[in-house]
């Protein structure tokens, strides 16, 4: 994936997204933005030298939906932070392909396993037109090592992340096929509506979308959730929540 720093129709897009500004404003204002999403700990606030630092190694690049972002087995290139839209990671293809999660805007991947060395576990598609911004694996070492505030709130991110994967993990443990439905709708939605179509809801719970939809109408039934295309309206959340609660 091409990145720039900054290019015009990047740029254009950002002063769209931020508000008004002049262009020094903005890449500070982006780096505060990423800074934020990365930790949130009032122990390690970011100085205004830290955001320098910060806005100086920042890219940007807009992708059309669909548009691949990066491939499993690669070696990642560095951090993606996504600005907007949203991003699709998956493993596999075909039928047996999963949907591992969805990043929306103010998520970050590709830094853990730059920092282990691993490759890329998954592929990642805009689901969205999108915009990405991206910090090169040596820019990315060389922010660390040079603002320690920002590791810190780094590492944060990181451990946090690291925890709630494995907290959904096992939260999913036991649980039957309509349970498993029901937190992923809680998980995934944004002021009670998910936006996501069907075919990826089946990938990201590992079935196949007839036993996905006979969850859906059966919720729909009961009056907790409303189906549509490409998207599911929360209802009745509460009642969602009491069915995770009834085990």
């Amino acid at each position: 994936m091409a990145m720039s720093r900054l290019p015009s129709e990047a740029l254009r897009q950002a002063m769209r997204l931020l508000g008004p500004g002049d262009a020094n404003e903005l890449t500070i204002r982006q780096a505060a933005w990423v800074a934020r999403c990365v930790g949130r700990g009032e122990a390690a606030p970011p100085t205004s030298d830290d955001l320098t630092a910060l806005a100086k190694y920042l890219h940007t690049s807009d992708l059309a939906r669909g548009e691949l972002v990066f491939r499993s087995g690669s070696a990642p290139p560095g951090v993606w932070i996504v600005r907007r839209g949203r991003v699709e990671l998956s493993v596999g293809s075909g039928r047996r392909r999963s949907v591992v999660h969805v990043l929306q805007p103010g998520d970050v991947d590709g830094d853990i396993q730059h920092l282990l060395d691993m490759p890329l576990p998954y592929t990642a598609h805009a689901l969205d037109d999108a915009t990405l911004l991206f910090l090169s694996a040596a820019d990315f070492e060389q922010l660390l090592s040079e603002r320690l505030t920002i590791a810190r709130r780094w590492l944060s991110s990181v451990a946090q992340r690291l925890a709630a994967s494995q907290q959904r993990v096992i939260g999913l443990l036991g649980r039957s096929l309509t349970e498993q439905v029901v937190q992923l709708l809680l998980e995934e939605a944004v002021d009670d509506q998910v936006p996501l179509p069907q075919r990826t809801l089946a990938a990201m719970t590992g079935v196949q979308r007839p036993s996905l939809n006979k969850v859906l109408k059966d919720l729909e039934r009961k009056g907790l959730i409303g189906v549509r295309y490409a998207a599911i309206d929360l209802r009745g959340p509460d009642g969602l929540s009491r069915i995770l609660g009834s085990r």
